[in-house]
């Protein structure tokens, strides 16, 4: 099977999202790609028991792709193996009221994950610059000074947020949190298949939206949004992940493997040790425990 490198899907310069892959042959068949991915979340498993001990850094790994990009399957199978305590998922939605009654970062901020966990995004900080910028009238219900009608959402609205969304970053990442930002890359004709798959199988309808087509007319918007996001955005210590999507097995042993690659570069991400008089006594501790 063909190895995954890095920096093959590391966002380091200027991209053209036309020309990005939306499909990787790793030469493998699809069950040695799921034996590779079952190998690799185990190691994941036991790499956030140990990040969950030494309680120095958190994980937060952000997900962006439009609509049917397999977001939700790769959440599943990607952490299938996780200690139900060190991983917390957020799917945002629509913002609630008492949402939107505080800045558009707020309800992200109070999501992040506590030192030792896993935090994952679906959906992300991202979308108010993808969605609101798609559709401006959007920032018109965060009631915002000197914002009355869209005319007053002008380029340099958009600078702001993108210099406050990498501020926002730099300040978690500098206080321990690692940052992982993967966009899944799906092409319009795999999009349109797996739409037509849920609205073919029964059991499938219930993902299905009417407003789902809706912004896929939409779609060229969108990539133009994305392309701008992944270029303003992907730093180092914040980088942007461009994952190609239209086979999701490849695509999740693709995330799975770039995040155990990163997080074992963190060598000093060890259990503790015991403490010296704790540790001298061990012998005695067993021997009293076994004489009950």
């Amino acid at each position: 099977m063909k190895s995954i490198d890095i920096s093959e899907y590391k966002v380091t310069g200027k991209i053209k999202i036309e020309k990005t892959k939306t499909f990787v042959d790793l030469n493998a068949s699809e069950k040695h790609i799921e034996n590779a991915l079952e190998d690799t979340r185990e190691k994941l498993g036991e790499l956030q028991d140990t990040l969950y001990a030494h309680g120095k850094y958190a994980v937060l790994v952000c997900l962006q792709g439009m609509d049917a990009a397999g977001k939700d399957s790769l959440i599943r199978e990607v952490f299938k193996d996780f200690n139900a305590r060190g991983v917390v998922v957020h799917s945002f939605k629509v913002p609630t009221e008492l949402e939107k009654k505080h800045d558009y970062l707020w309800r992200h901020y109070i999501a992040l994950p506590a030192r030792g966990k896993f935090g994952v995004f679906n959906r992300t900080h991202y979308e108010n610059v993808l969605v609101t910028r798609v559709h401006p009238n959007y920032i018109l219900g965060e009631n915002l000074p000197n914002i009355d009608s869209v005319d007053d959402i002008d380029e340099k609205f958009w600078d702001k947020r993108f210099e406050q969304i990498n501020n926002f970053e730099k300040t978690i990442a500098e206080n321990g949190t690692i940052i992982f930002k993967f966009f899944l890359n799906l092409s319009k004709e795999e999009q349109k298949h797996r739409q037509l798959r849920r609205l073919r199988k029964t059991s499938k309808n219930w993902k299905f939206s009417a407003g789902d087509l809706d912004e896929r007319d939409l779609w060229s918007e969108y990539m133009r949004c994305y392309e701008d996001i992944l270029n303003r955005t992907s730093k180092e210590h914040a980088p942007w992940y461009i994952i190609p999507s239209d086979d999701k097995p490849s695509a999740r042993l693709t995330v799975a493997s770039i995040m155990l690659q990163e997080l074992k570069k963190y060598e000093d991400i060890k259990e503790p040790e015991l403490d010296d008089k704790v540790k001298a006594r061990i012998d005695e501790f067993i021997a009293r425990l076994e004489g009950e």
